[in-house]
């Protein structure tokens, strides 16, 4: 019954934004448009273009999300078929690797194996690949990138099921089994896509520090437009962390190569064939974000131009047949999402064109805006976190395409000219002793700033001769001007990446531990927060002094760990792990990120708090990443 009343609600509130969609474009249409003169005519028109992009976009979004859903319920594991799982990887950092192998042999199923694809032919990597147990295939050619490296493998696997993880996930225990009972469970399922957890804050968050504040980019993607996704039967591939059939790979002649994003075009394949490709909501998987800002925006302009890339393969969203509009227009909404940059690009620009052109684009008087405006944008902000599941806020989460808008639409310019990039793989695990700029992402903010600073100096300046009475474009201009100069001053503040001393991902946790010696001696205390290198420590009193023998103990699934003591501040105590053994490194990785239902599914916290924070930010700053002031990732004891 409450099912039936949420779903009821949530077609009323997708009605009236839509409702008050159309009466907005309406009144747009028919009575903002400025067309004194040829540049007024031309600037209007384009924002009004600009506007009906975006609107439809999302309001395609909201009307995906009234189709009726019927997520995966697996029971029991009742037969385990052969399962290869394939890690392919291409110059990532061995402990990166290590680590995701290390959690790939750990899973929790009787009837697997682990392949690792070396893209790179590194004989460090077949020495690991040999010392862990696992099966090792390199190429030197580097051909169709991640694509043809999986598809090189294939001849050489003889499993009824592949799974597929990146070289940086590492996989929960229970993976394998949750997704192959979901698979089995409809002989026309052909694929299983799980949702991507990470084990580091992506570079907008950490930069920013606002990591306790904002979710990541991705877990709207994961827990809104997947689900919406699944229900007009279009759930798409993203590339890790999911389980296929190896007779529907063979039907559409493997992973499909040609593109640089084959996970994608490779889903559609599969669908268009008359196979289903199920969503399955549950985090049994952890990567890596990126670390910097110029990586964080390179990997966006992969997965832009891979999309692209799809419209002219065979396989496409426009060409594949066998695919019912419904499912067709889901897809092609992937493409969409990146074309949107385009228009988002001329809002942050339109605004020049009050102070500095002295052009007002849209014509509006403060009737309009209590009577039109407001309704629609008001009913929008205050539903947005309902209706997308609480993966993201109203306004905040537009933070990270203030930074990636100007790039992005550099490299949709790039794909059409037919000079997009090729396949790189994100860089991870890497220290920086000094802070740094992303000039190249930088500059074209500060620029940006400069003439919306310029912009609002002019629209001051004219509303001081015509006067300030009442609400009109110059008005309008002046709060837009204004925004829009906040926006880069952000975006450019998030460009700075901080030191990063230790390249491990830590986790915030509070748990009881107790620091116990040979001496009998136990001392209790709380874990504040945990990495492969080492522990933070809170305790009641003072921190007790470290012996030789020193070990923490804080659960019963790993033996007591030895301890090193770094740094004490006041009742705080940071500590590196001893000297430990290849089995308790096994024993530490399998706890920190292999257990059941470590990864909470988070709420963003109150936007009015989150903006407050940001401008502390923006003004003042936030502590460095260092030593009791870790960038941290939530995990669940």
């Amino acid at each position: 019954m409450a099912r039936t009343t949420g779903l009821q609600r949530h077609r009323w509130a997708v009605l009236l934004i839509s409702l008050l969609g159309a009466r907005y474009l309406l009144w747009r249409v028919t009575a903002t448009l400025n067309l004194s003169t040829p540049l007024a005519s031309g600037l209007s028109l384009l924002l009004l273009a600009c506007e009906l992009l975006l609107l439809g976009s999302n309001l395609l979004q909201l009307w995906f999300s009234l189709a009726p859903e019927e997520p995966p319920n697996p029971g029991e594991l009742r037969e385990t078929p052969a399962v290869d799982v394939l890690l392919p990887c291409c110059g990532e950092p061995l402990p990166v690797v290590k680590r995701s192998l290390r959690a790939c042999l750990a899973m929790d199923y009787p009837n697997f194996r682990v392949w690792l694809l070396d893209d790179s032919a590194r004989p460090q990597l077949e020495e690991m690949a040999a010392e862990l147990g696992c099966h090792y295939l390199s190429r030197r050619s580097g051909e169709h990138a991640k694509a043809g490296n999986l598809n090189h493998a294939l001849g050489q696997l003889d499993g009824e099921l592949i799974t597929v993880f990146d070289a940086d996930v590492v996989p929960q225990q229970a993976f394998l089994r949750r997704t192959v009972a979901a698979l089995l469970d409809d002989q026309r399922t052909a694929l299983v896509q799980t949702p991507q957890s990470y084990m580091n804050a992506d570079p907008v968050l950490r930069n920013l520090r606002l990591e306790r504040w904002l979710l990541p980019d991705e877990e709207s993607f994961y827990r809104w437009v997947e689900p919406t996704r699944q229900a007009v039967g279009a759930v798409v591939c993203a590339g890790t962390a999911f389980v296929v059939r190896r007779r529907a790979l063979d039907e559409v002649g493997g992973f499909v190569e040609g593109a640089l994003s084959e996970d994608y075009v490779t889903g559609i394949a599969l669908r268009a064939q008359g196979w289903k490709l199920l969503y399955l909501q549950q985090k049994l998987s952890a990567g890596l974000a990126a670390e910097s800002m110029e990586d964080f925006v390179q990997q966006r302009q992969r997965w832009a131009n891979g999309t692209l890339q799809s419209l002219g393969l065979p396989h496409g969203p426009l060409r594949a047949y066998g695919l019912s509009p419904g499912q067709r227009l889901a897809y092609l909404e992937g493409v969409i999402h990146w074309l949107n940059n385009l228009p988002r690009l001329v809002l942050m620009l339109m605004p020049l064109s009050y102070g500095l052109l002295g052009v007002a684009p849209i014509l509006l008087d403060q009737r309009a805006i209590i009577e039109l405006m407001l309704p629609l944008w008001g009913t929008v902000l205050l539903s947005i976190g309902w209706l997308n599941r609480n993966s993201r806020s109203a306004l905040l989460t537009e933070l990270t395409s203030w930074v990636l808008t100007v790039p992005l639409v550099v490299s949709l310019i790039c794909n059409v000219l037919g000079s997009s990039v090729g396949f790189r793989v994100t860089p991870k695990h890497r220290q920086r002793s000094r802070g740094s700029w992303s000039w190249f992402l930088a500059l074209p903010l500060i620029v940006l700033s400069l003439f919306n600073l310029a912009n609002l100096l002019g629209l001051v300046q004219q509303l001081m001769l015509a006067g300030w009475d009442g609400v009109g474009p110059l008005q309008l201009g002046l709060v837009w001007a204004g925004l829009n100069l906040l926006g880069t001053l952000i975006a450019l503040r998030a460009c700075w990446n901080p030191p990063q001393s230790d390249p491990s991902p830590w986790l915030s946790l509070d748990q009881t531990a107790e620091l116990i010696d040979s001496g009998g001696h136990c001392h209790p205390c709380r874990i504040s927060a945990i990495s492969e290198s080492g522990v933070e420590l809170a305790f009641s009193t003072k921190v007790p002094p470290l012996m030789h023998s020193s070990q923490l103990q804080w659960t019963a699934a790993i033996k007591p760990l030895p301890v090193v003591m770094l740094q004490i501040q006041g009742r705080q105590a940071a500590l590196s792990w001893g000297n430990l053994s290849q089995q308790q490194q096994h024993s530490l990785i399998r706890w920190l990120f292999c257990s059941d239902g470590v990864w909470p599914d988070r709420r963003p916290r109150r936007e009015v708090l989150g903006l407050l924070m940001l401008l502390k930010r923006l003004l003042f700053g936030g502590p460095t990443p260092q030593v009791f002031h870790r960038s941290l990732v939530p995990r669940l004891p």
